[in-house]
């Protein structure tokens, strides 16, 4: 078995080329004699060479993202159709990456390789970052001769998933953002404004307005019981990751809900159906059999109510039922959606017709999450000026009553 990557110190090296010019870089080597060995190979006559001093307090680089596989993939896709060979391949990925556990991670899979291991196998070491359908992918890509346009069609598929999750994430965090801005605003006003009017107030010894009494009851009431309410907050927040990453019916529940928020939950309906339809014709492109790939499709699709319907379809399938009748049934796709499924199934084109309904979605995943942007951007001035506005005119009530009297 090769030695794993990240047990491999780094050395840095110095040296000269053919032409006497000085070089430096870095290499992952077992010791000093091989780092010099495989320099000299290249035509560099290394002058100095030391191992890498490691960060302070042991740090390892930043956590692998699923943005980084998805650069990954591109990269080696257009290498392996450029005929770079697969080894040398990832040699020239690993050298490129800032991220050490990257970098670490392409060279173990490259060893892997070397030591005789299929590039499926060497990517299932790492199940984290390569799931089961990017194994799957590539496992089929092996077996029938096509890997580096397997591997094409991998990168394509991980740059859309990507792009769609991001989009997702940008259309769920602008009604977050304009809530906490608001609730900010408003907190810091109660908490450390009012108050000073609220002395001015005591000193005039007037009547206040009731809706100017209203803002100061609620802020002395946050002054007394400000660190039970943020304390609640957290204690709520943190309770909220806690049961979310552990409990599949309140994230059932949760998903369930969201598919229900106007303009939000069809963006979440339309990225489903993208997501659905962008991997089963990956899937079935790569000659997986229709019922596995809906097996890998069901985990796939972001959301847990479309992937209950996905396995629905999975034994719909599986006892003879057509894919466009099975879709039928669970009651989630649009009509567009299935008569499309079923125009692919009839003129055996159905990863073709799968991949346009997917470019369809995705563009209206795109389009929707611009609008809501636009949207939304007045929409926080509006609500923060809003709170701003009636504090302020709370506030200031009590003193156009005193200068009226005047």
């Amino acid at each position: 078995m090769a030695t794993k990557a990240a047990e491999l110190p780094i050395f840095t090296w110095e040296g000269t080329d053919k032409r006497g010019t000085k070089i430096k870089g870095e290499q992952v080597a077992k010791n000093v004699n091989l780092v010099k060995a495989e320099l000299r190979r290249q035509g560099i006559n290394p002058t100095k060479v030391k191992k890498k001093a490691k960060p302070l307090f042991g740090a390892t680089g930043k956590a692998i993202k699923s943005q980084d596989i998805a650069v990954f993939s591109r990269q080696l896709a257009t290498m392996m159709q450029a005929g770079v060979p697969l080894v040398q391949g990832f040699e020239i990925v690993a050298g490129g990456q800032e991220n050490p556990r990257m970098r670490d991670m392409l060279i173990d899979i490259k060893q892997n390789i070397e030591a005789g291991s299929s590039l499926s196998e060497s990517l299932a070491r790492h199940p984290v970052h390569f799931d089961e359908l990017y194994v799957n992918l590539v496992q089929a890509g092996e077996q029938a001769g096509v890997l580096d346009t397997l591997l094409d069609e991998i990168a394509t598929y991980k740059e859309r998933i990507e792009e769609i999750k991001s989009k997702i994430k940008k259309a769920m965090f602008y009604p977050i953002a304009v809530i906490g801005v608001a609730i900010i605003v408003s907190l810091i006003l109660l908490i450390y404004v009012v108050p000073q009017f609220q002395v001015i107030f005591e000193d005039a010894g007037t009547d206040l307005p009731a809706f100017t009494q209203l803002i100061i009851n609620i802020s002395e009431w946050l002054q007394n019981n400000g660190a039970i309410v943020f304390g609640g907050i957290g204690a709520g927040i943190a309770a909220f990751i806690f049961v979310k990453k552990r409990s599949k019916p309140f994230n059932h529940f949760l998903d369930r809900v969201v598919l229900k928020i106007p303009v939000i939950g069809q963006i979440m309906h339309n990225s489903a159906i993208a997501r659905f339809s962008r991997t089963l014709a990956t899937t079935f492109a790569a000659g997986v059999p229709l019922v596995d790939a809906l097996e890998t499709v069901s985990g796939a699709t972001g959301n847990q109510v479309y992937g209950d319907a996905v396995k629905q379809i999975k034994e719909d399938v599986s006892v003879g039922h057509q894919l466009q009748l099975a879709m039928r049934q669970v009651n989630l796709f649009p009509h567009m959606v299935i008569q499309m499924t079923a125009i692919g199934e009839e003129s055996g084109a159905l990863d073709t017709m799968l991949k346009k309904v997917a470019e369809f979605y995705e563009n209206e995943v795109n389009q929707a999450v611009d609008a809501l942007s636009s949207l939304l951007e007045p929409l926080i001035m509006v609500v923060i000026g809003g709170l701003v506005g009636s504090l302020v005119v709370g506030m200031y009530l009590p003193i156009f009553k005193l200068a009226a009297t005047v």
